[in-house]
């Protein structure tokens, strides 16, 4: 398989390994009104902070769950402002590239850059992905080409469902040099071959089926054969008599008005006479046979979409919907239209699936969300924007769709606002004493079974029990953890296959663990980095 080199590749292959684990920073719940104290645990997120620490504070919950994954990441057409960009002397950049790639960093171009920033990214949110997930990114031609190879080697080539292409403009253009682009690409991977795309299912000839009786409703097909083969000759033994409603015999008659046949033979005609699905009209005072066709489910058909989306909506659209959420122009440089966004998730997603969106500009993907569970569902919602207009765009914009205004409807619905919070770890390699018990329990549970922590236990050492392990916490946040037969005693009330035991010290001898199967992990030393 072709596979794509950059300078500074090397570099940022794993780096999404060595990314410090932060817990997410409550700001502040809104629930429709006002912004609440509390967290309104809605499920739905809005993340303010760097969206490669964000993603990775998303692992202990969310691996593997994401039905959907939407991102608009920076096009690097040259011109737009992103910190990546080439033209940028963003010190978060500098320092990000100094950090990770090293001196290297200083012969990068634009696309070496836009690749280093893309590539952790998407390997975390690979990982995020379900299985029968998907992801959809929106790119142009500057980098369409490199962004194929890059999800070749993370997601498989094998998984590349296509690109659809989005006409996202009509007219104008006309400053271009050679010619005006309309275009757009999604570039689609499934997680694996458990993804299923959900086609539109519609009911075949709706309106033909405009007559009703007590058995409901059904279309007319005239009994008489038309077309080429028509005529008596054509099929002698399919020219018979039925008898009309005024009791005379009729006769097939062909279009050109001599003797006809019928479209079915003498036998499957009695069976359609017996079952009553002949229906006769009068036309011109002459009554004309017909056969009657109800509708039923079978007859509901696929209709595949095609690939080239004409009519969705386009930017400018995109830019009066802003318009109208805010109540004034230029809110946003490059929204995305909600419809785009709810064709993705018409195809992709089920009633309680959850939607990500990690390069969350404008807040569109929010409000595609909201506008599907208001015709149903629950699905949810998270948004990570790293820029300093989370607050201010972003997340503002899900609450006014939320209330709606006198522009638009009310959406309904609640979110929970998150910065990036501490670090798990101290630069010293210690467990930061500003983090909560319970993110540190958390931390542990995921990186030992992969699994969601719930804050049940009955005791308070105790995690919880996998896979026959049972997984035990000794934390003092002020003092030192021994693990001797005193606390052993104190803290294990349950019975299990096997122990795993997280402490600062043990006295236990290795004999007794062995026999009693228990196992010692040195807090912090031993607490997985994943």
């Amino acid at each position: 398989m072709p596979t794509l080199h950059w300078i500074g590749k090397d570099k940022v292959i794993n780096h999404h390994l060595d990314v410090p684990f932060k817990v997410l920073d409550f700001k502040y719940g809104f629930s429709g009104e006002k912004n609440e104290g509390e967290p309104v645990n809605s499920g739905n997120l809005i993340i303010n902070g760097d969206n490669l620490e964000a993603l990775k504070s998303l692992l202990p919950k969310y691996e593997g769950k994401v039905k959907c994954i939407y991102i608009d990441p920076p096009y690097n057409t040259g011109n737009e402002g992103w910190i990546y960009n080439d033209n940028s002397n963003s010190p978060q950049l500098l320092k990000w590239f100094n950090k990770v790639v090293g001196r290297e960093g200083e012969d990068l171009t634009r696309h070496d850059k836009w690749l280093c920033m893309m590539y952790p990214r998407i390997k975390l949110l690979h990982r995020l992905l379900a299985k029968d997930g998907a992801i959809f990114i929106s790119i142009e031609d500057n980098e369409q080409a490199n962004l194929k190879l890059l999800l070749d080697e993370i997601f498989g080539i094998s998984n590349y469902l296509g690109n659809l292409i989005w006409r996202k403009k009509e007219g104008g253009g006309q400053t271009d040099k050679y010619f005006v682009t309309e275009h757009e690409y999604i570039c689609v991977y499934q997680k694996s071959n458990h993804f299923q795309w959900i086609d539109n299912i519609r009911s075949k000839g709706d309106k033909e089926f405009n007559k009703s009786d007590s058995k409901g409703l059904f279309k007319l097909t005239k009994l008489e054969k038309w077309g080429s083969g028509a005529r008596k000759e054509d099929r002698e033994t399919m020219h018979f008599p039925i008898i009309s409603p005024n009791n005379e015999e009729y006769y097939p008659v062909a279009p050109d008005g001599n003797p006809g046949r019928w479209r079915v033979g003498r036998e499957k005609m009695n069976k359609l006479i017996e079952d009553g699905l002949v229906h006769w009209e009068i036309r011109k005072d002459k009554y004309i046979p017909y056969e009657k066709t109800y509708k039923i489910d079978s007859q509901n058909s696929i209709i595949k979409e095609r690939s080239i989306l004409y009519d969705v909506a386009n930017t400018a659209e995109a830019s009066k919907t802003l318009t109208q959420i805010f109540n004034q122009k230029d809110v946003f440089d490059t929204p995305k239209p909600v419809q785009l966004i709810e064709f993705i998730l018409r195809h992709t997603t089920q009633d309680d699936s959850i939607v990500l969106d990690s390069f969350a500009g404008s807040g569109t993907t929010a409000q595609a969300v909201l506008n599907l569970n208001k015709q149903n569902g629950n699905r949810k919602f998270i948004l990570i924007e790293m820029e300093e207009y989370a607050e201010s765009i972003t997340a503002e914009r899900v609450k006014r769709v939320i209330r709606g205004n006198s522009n638009i409807p009310g959406l309904g619905g609640s979110f929970d606002y998150y910065g990036l919070g501490e670090p798990l770890f101290s630069e010293d390699e210690i467990l930061n004493s500003a983090i909560s018990e319970d993110s540190i329990r958390e931390y542990i549970w995921y990186s030992e079974t992969r699994s969601r922590y719930f804050t049940n236990s009955p005791f308070s050492t105790f995690l919880g029990t996998c896979n026959g392990t049972d997984y035990y916490f000794m934390y003092e946040k002020d003092n030192t953890a021994t693990l001797d037969y005193q606390t052993l005693a104190e803290n294990i009330k349950h019975k299990a296959e096997r122990y795993i035991i997280y402490a600062d010290n043990c006295l236990l001898s290795e004999s007794f663990m062995l026999e009693k199967n228990i196992e010692f992990k040195k807090s912090p030393r031993d607490i997985s980095r994943f």
